[in-house]
């Protein structure tokens, strides 16, 4: 036993192996039981045993109020040294009260105030238990899976999980449904909710800590130099403005988000009188959409930025809040399971993009070398307010369980008279209404955070939208695709719901991709870089009379065209050398959208490396085609040669920054050399 849990100072490949497959099966076992003690089952065993909405709003905050703990635990796991045996010491115990949760039933009254309380005790128990494994197991597991393959690895667990999840949940929740039917007392119903647990705490709930006592620890090893205080750590990230606005951010949406949504199972068992396998059921419909859009939105953030996405993200799964207030009118009627399934899949969508964001923008945002005490500030934020949003949401459901608010409209003619209920809420209707307004106010501490290589909100949602505008144009006598490719997709964007940061009104992916149909639609070789300018210049002067904030935003319009234009011009020959063409036909275009030269020099130079970089190309060719380039477009844009060329070269560095050292080095190298003419010998 002793050796089991010693740490290894050296993994072999083969213990390395053995243990990325335990970690796996791990997932699979304590996921699979969560599906059924973090839904709707847990939500109704509840409501069972007695549970107001308040007590509902207790439970649900629990797990988040209790893992602030984890900073306490710290101190623990530096002292002992022994990772795994402090994370199967604390989970062990957490995994078998499930048992004495299960068998509430069998030893107290249903309902009752003994049988909530003594459920609420255990929840918090285990809560304090879980936080205390979690210190030990997230560094554990960050030694454990090798950088290179740490998200694969932990995307395959997520999705071994789920299917686990899916299977379990929905065989428990037909088990309930099939029991209440033969159960008519609350006593003998509760007996229903006991069987899963029982079931599930004995099989998967231990099978889990026997999994996680399999995988080999590495040596922990000890940190080198002075180490600053635990105080010291915990302020930096508040004694920095920018990330404090991600702290505010995290704890208000923390409480926006889980005001509302720890009680959608409850609404659609109380209110609108569904089984509970169909809770469940949609639940699986979450989990199977969130794991499918976490590749979606993940190439959405490379391409743009974490923050557009995480905007889009929160006002999407505020759209869903919104979405709620209307399942009911005032009752159920023909469009309330159809707009369970829409919300339900826009809900996974929407959490799979900020599940993703959320985590990559803190670790982004903090500073070299201090990652731990950031994440650890905002996962403190988050927790926080994702426990306080429960029992706000608890409060606000009793309080307003006995209120109503309707709004009717009558017709009468001297035949008839006819009533329509324009909006009627009661009770969940008011949380939900609350939860959207609280969102909507979240995502102001959003629009003031900063992130480098941040863009518009609309540039996003045009790269959505273009693709339908791609398949109709080749299409266009299809009535349907020409139908869709012609309509305003820009007059949709700009009236979105009131509340929401307002960004450009600009439709840069389109122009990167009207950039790649260009290039694509020349002929190869060398001639190819003056047939690609013209249309990409046409292609922008199109377009200004439609972008009403270009000369506000140009720089950042120059450098996401050049960005897109350099990604396009990696399907030629020679492809690097279109840097010169495309210098001149964005910063051309820009004299007649009233831009400032310098700015859409600078912008256009950026973006230029930008797009190299990423498309594989020579980043110092690049640069050295865009100074020349500089030089020629000074005269379009009536600046000298030497600011052109400084505003080019200020550029070029910022992307080069971006794209890290190497790319520094080669970009220096390249500028501080005699500049090859060949690729101005392209376009003449």
């Amino acid at each position: 036993m002793k050796r089991l849990f010693r740490p290894v100072p050296t993994m072999s490949e083969r213990d390395a192996s053995s243990g990325l497959r335990w970690l796996l099966r791990e997932g699979m076992a304590s996921l699979g039981l969560g599906s059924i003690t973090t839904s709707g089952f847990m939500a109704a065993f509840a409501l069972i045993l007695g549970a107001n909405n308040l007590q509902i709003g207790i439970l649900a905050a629990i797990p988040f109020l209790t893992q602030p703990l984890q900073m306490a635990a710290i101190p623990l796991v530096e002292r002992v040294r022994k990772r795994k045996l402090i994370a199967v010491a604390a989970w062990l115990p957490a995994q078998l009260l499930w048992v004495p949760i299960a068998l509430i039933p069998v030893f107290l009254d249903v309902p009752g105030a003994a049988a909530i309380s003594v459920l609420l005790i255990l929840m918090a128990a285990r809560g304090i238990l879980t936080a205390v494994c979690n210190c030990a197991w997230n560094s554990w597991t960050k030694d454990l899976v090798p950088q290179s393959v740490l998200g694969r690895v932990f995307a395959k667990r997520q999705t071994l999980a789920a299917i686990a999840a899916m299977v379990f949940g929905l065989s428990a929740a037909f088990f309930i449904d099939y029991w209440r039917h033969s159960h008519v007392t609350s006593q003998s119903e509760a007996m229903g909710y006991m069987y899963p647990l029982l079931i599930g705490a004995l099989t998967l709930g231990l099978a889990s800590p026997l999994f996680m006592s399999f995988m080999p620890e590495p040596l922990m090893q000890p940190l080198a130099g002075p180490q600053p205080s635990l105080t010291s750590k915990i302020a930096s990230p508040f004694r920095d403005a920018n990330y404090r606005r991600l702290i505010r951010f995290l704890f208000f949406w923390g409480i926006a988000i889980n005001l509302a949504t720890p009680f959608f199972a409850v609404y659609m068992l109380q209110r609108l009188g569904l089984p509970v396998s169909l809770v469940i059921g949609f639940s699986v419909i979450s989990q199977a959409v969130n794991i499918v859009f976490f590749g979606f939105w993940g190439r959405l953030a490379d391409k743009f930025s974490n923050k557009t996405v995480l905007s889009l993200s929160v006002s999407l799964y505020l759209l869903v809040i919104l979405g709620w207030v209307f399942t009911t009118m005032p009752e159920r009627y023909f469009f309330t399971i159809p707009l369970l399934v829409i919300l339900h899949i826009l809900a996974g969508i929407a959490a799979s993009g900020v599940g993703l964001t959320t985590g990559t923008i803190g670790l982004k945002l903090a500073p070299q070398g201090q990652a731990t005490s950031y994440l650890a500030a905002s996962a403190l934020a988050w927790n926080l307010g994702a426990g306080l949003g429960p029992l706000l949401g608890g409060y606000f459901a009793d309080y307003f369980s006995v209120r109503e608010l309707g709004v009717n409209l009558t017709w009468m003619d001297p035949t008839r008279s006819f009533d329509f209920a324009a909006l009627h809420l009661t009770g969940f209707d008011f949380l939900f209404g609350i939860a959207f307004i609280l969102g909507l106010m979240t995502l102001a501490f959003l629009s003031s955070l900063r992130e480098e290589g941040e863009v518009g909100r609309e540039v996003v949602l045009e790269s959505l939208f273009a693709p339908m505008r791609s398949l109709s144009r080749p299409m266009s006598s299809v009535p349907v695709l020409h139908s869709l490719g012609q309509f305003p997709y820009g007059h949709l964007i700009r009236s979105r719901v009131p509340g929401l940061d307002v960004a450009m009104g600009v439709t840069v992916y389109e122009i990167a991709g009207m950039a790649k149909a260009a290039a694509a639609s020349v002929a190869e070789g060398k001639k190819a870089f003056e047939r690609l300018a013209k249309p990409l210049e046409e292609a922008l002067s199109s377009l200004w009379e439609s972008l009403e904030s270009a000369a506000h935003h140009g720089g950042e319009l120059a450098h996401h065209t050049a960005r897109g234009a350099m990604h396009a011009a990696d399907t030629m020959p020679h492809s690097t050398d279109a840097a010169y063409d495309i210098m001149l036909a964005v910063t051309g275009s820009m004299v007649q959208a009233n831009v400032d030269p310098r700015e859409s020099i600078r912008g256009t130079a950026s973006g230029i490396v930008r797009g190299a970089g990423e498309a594989g190309l020579d980043v110092g060719r690049a640069a050295q085609c865009a100074v020349l380039a500089a030089t020629e477009a000074s005269r379009q844009t009536g600046i000298s040669s030497e600011v052109a060329v400084t505003e080019a070269v200020t550029g070029i560095l910022e992307a080069a920054e971006g794209l890290g050292p190497e790319a520094v080095s080669k970009v220096k190298e390249a500028l501080g050399e005699q500049p090859d003419q060949s690729c101005v010998g392209e376009s003449t």
